[in-house]
């Protein structure tokens, strides 16, 4: 892990950007304390999740759900015997 004052982070961001590409941390450093980090992309980077989101995931606060696709979840059965929608509708309207 590399630690980088703000002035020269700005004078030679390319070089740190490449640093960090390569797997590398970069603490960003004013007048000699940390500021922030510069690392790589994280699990969550690419599938659009907030940061907040993905700290809370990182911590055990929260679970990542499944995706937003059906394929995703199980196929529920659709059919009923027949005349049993009819039969609780009359049941419902006192018909029967």
């Amino acid at each position: 892990m590399r630690a980088v004052g703000v002035r020269e982070l700005k004078n030679r961001l390319s070089e740190y950007l490449r640093v960090v590409r390569g797997g590398e941390h970069v603490l960003v450093t004013d007048r000699g304390r940390v500021i922030a980090e510069i690392r790589p992309p994280g699990l969550y980077a690419d599938q659009g999740v907030p940061a907040g989101l993905a700290q809370l995931v990182r911590e055990g606060a929260a679970h990542m759900g499944l995706p937003n696709d059906a394929s995703a979840y199980p196929s529920l059965p659709r059919s009923a015997p027949d005349g049993t929608g009819a039969r609780l509708l009359s049941d419902l309207r006192g018909d029967g």
